[in-house]
């Protein structure tokens, strides 16, 4: 049976650590609004082309109202992050969503960006230190894709640092669509909400130079600032995203560059490519995770098929980014290419907010680790790498690593 013609589990089963399901180039080519069946059992229809998945992510219509009564639940424990209540208290469209990106936006400047270099560079040949101490083989994932953006995004935000496991449990439990129970995700999203509730309290009686001081200090909404809940919901959203994507993307990129050598050979004689090198790693990630799911409270088209009011839609911006209509060779790892247009962090009004931060992080840890551990190289084949299942967020179990 054609996959046009049956209903796909969703997310697509994969045993590949790095490479993309054959169902993607199957769906592109005669499928491009797939019947899907989620985790919950609900149905929804899978995006796979380039430029539908652009269109939906441009399209007002298609809106972030998961909590709507007839969209598609996402798990059958109501699917975390996507589906939680606080994920509506921050506006996702309109003058409201555009106000809040311009103040916390400030914070995600490329300027500010440059500033940080420096302190992010030393963050990480310190974990590289400390890895090389405790003799190879060693994990990468856990040893610098993880504790990296804890470390950055707990300067950002003001966090004590050593507060950092905490919030990597609440996080997993906001982004695993499968691992844990209603129960114990409602009480994990309790307990992180009052945690970052008593710390801005304490910014506002000792503010310091970090972002939700900042917000803090623009006043509240009739004074062009944000509600104290949505400075609560911000620091946790910055929270979760700003670490647990790029923790994950780290751990991607070096197995992708490490998988074939003549890869780290290239960078290593010519360090001018990191840029490049980390916007095609981005965009050739098959395991980014779930996608970006939109709910339909109208009728819309997309690719040529008409899709009645309460349709929930899954983009793949995955399996948009290997489109031969929209790269040349796109199956192939160019670490030249540019432009590069891909959608990882996004497209439009919605764009990841945080992308200057990720960038900055991915290429910082390509430089230290290239002029620290040239020689460095996977210690498993690259059949053997694991990836996390039912994280909304795409990762490997672990990346050993050798030098």
């Amino acid at each position: 049976m054609s996959v046009n013609e049956q209903v796909l589990s969703y997310p697509i089963p994969n045993d590949a650590a790095l490479d993309p399901p054959a169902e993607w180039a199957e769906l592109r080519g005669g499928c491009p609004v797939a019947h899907v069946k989620l985790p919950s059992g609900d149905s929804a229809r899978l995006i796979t082309r380039y430029e539908d998945v652009k269109q939906v992510l441009a399209d007002p219509r298609f809106t972030r109202q998961l909590t709507a009564p007839d969209a598609a639940r996402l798990s059958a424990d109501g699917g975390g992050v996507f589906n939680s209540d606080v994920a509506q208290i921050i506006p996702d469209s309109g003058d409201g969503h555009l106000h809040w990106r311009r103040l916390v936006g400030k914070w995600f400047t490329a300027k500010r960006m440059a500033a940080m270099r420096p302190r992010m560079a030393q963050i990480a040949e310190d974990l590289i230190d400390d890895l090389v101490k405790r003799g190879a083989p060693g994990d990468l994932r856990a040893a610098l894709g993880f504790p990296l953006p804890v470390y950055v995004i707990c300067d950002m935000l003001g966090v004590p640092a050593e507060d950092r496991d905490r919030f990597s449990y609440w996080s997993d439990t906001l982004l695993n669509l499968t691992r844990y129970g209603k129960d114990e995700i409602e009480a994990a999203q309790a307990e992180f909400f009052q945690y970052m509730s008593d710390l801005i309290t304490a910014k506002r009686a000792e503010p310091g130079d970090d972002l939700l001081s900042e917000l803090l200090a623009a006043g509240g909404p009739d004074d062009g600032g944000l509600a104290d809940l949505q400075i609560i919901v911000t620091g946790m959203a910055l929270l979760v995203a700003g670490h647990e994507t790029t923790a994950n993307m780290i751990g991607k990129m070096v197995s992708m560059l490490l998988a074939d050598r003549a890869r780290w050979e290239a960078l290593l004689a010519d360090p001018s490519l990191i840029r490049t090198a980390v916007e095609e790693t981005l965009r050739l990630d098959a395991n980014s995770g779930f996608g970006l799911p939109r709910y339909l409270p109208v009728e819309a088209e997309i690719g040529g098929e008409t899709l009645p009011k309460g349709t929930t839609v899954i983009c793949s911006m995955a399996a948009a980014n290997r489109d031969e209509s929209a790269f040349e060779g796109a199956a192939e790892m160019d670490l030249t290419r540019s432009p590069n247009a891909h959608l990882a962090f996004g497209s439009g009004a919605h764009s990841c907010l945080g992308q200057s931060l990720a960038r900055t992080e991915l290429q910082v840890v390509l430089e230290v680790l290239l002029r620290k551990l040239p020689g460095l190289e996977l210690a498993v084949p690259v059949a053997e790498l694991e990836r996390v299942e039912g994280l909304a967020v795409g990762g490997l179990r672990t990346v050993p690593v050798r030098w």
